[in-house]
């Protein structure tokens, strides 16, 4: 029987890659850390998955691509202590609801800007650039209004959605900062930066911080 670890092909910068590795260190599952910044990592992504995307987990020959699809794969065949997905099928539907809240309405408008900063000057969009700002207050306000009487994105229980809320918020705020009026999101995502796995990735991430093409802030 192969007992070997699953395989996981991440950069510790790249944001969708630590909601994948705040999952695994929530839970403490051993896995091989296929780094791509070293040598050959990112010729087997490539013969893995042809788009060169990341992360990208190898599980008994199985490829699974996509961070949350990853992360709910770990869930059924590695599973932690504590669930990132509840047991409740409507408790697990909040979860998967605010999970792709902050894949589509954080996470997308933040890389716009990264991706148009590292475009050509004369090919840059000044235009789609404002759409995703105020698609990104548009987003903090609506979390500023859920985020009442919660510690969690659903409540309680750090979940699924957590894992991608850490990042997302983390380069989001540097990228266009939370305003002020947004008092508990500023405080979420101070929770997010205290939770010990989340911690763990932004410090794995930090000798990278050179990458931001907008250029890192001098905190956090």
């Amino acid at each position: 029987m192969n007992d070997a670890p699953p395989r996981l092909y991440a950069h510790p910068f790249s944001s969708y890659c630590q909601k994948v590795l705040v999952a695994l260190y929530e839970h403490g599952t051993p896995f091989e850390y296929r780094h791509l910044e070293h040598d050959g990592n990112g010729a087997e992504l490539a013969a893995l998955w042809p788009m060169k995307r990341f992360p990208v987990l190898v599980d008994h020959g199985r490829t699974v691509l996509e961070a949350s699809c990853i992360i709910e794969y770990l869930h059924l065949h590695h599973p932690g202590p504590t669930p990132l997905i509840p047991a409740d099928a409507d408790a697990a539907l909040d979860v998967r609801m605010l999970d792709r809240f902050f894949d589509q309405y954080i996470a997308t408008p933040q890389q716009k800007f990264v991706f148009d900063a590292l475009r050509p000057a004369e090919d840059r969009d000044p235009y789609g650039v404002r759409e995703a700002a105020a698609m990104l207050d548009t987003a903090y306000a609506w979390l500023e209004a859920h985020m009442e009487g919660r510690t969690w994105a659903v409540g309680e229980a750090f979940s699924l959605a957590d894992c991608g809320a850490a990042p997302f918020l983390f380069y989001a705020d540097w990228t266009h900062p939370i305003d002020a009026r947004f008092a508990r999101v500023r405080a979420y995502r101070s929770r997010l930066l205290a939770r010990p796995s989340f911690r763990r990735a932004v410090e794995e991430a930090r000798p990278y911080r050179h990458y931001f093409p907008l250029g890192a802030p001098d905190r956090d």
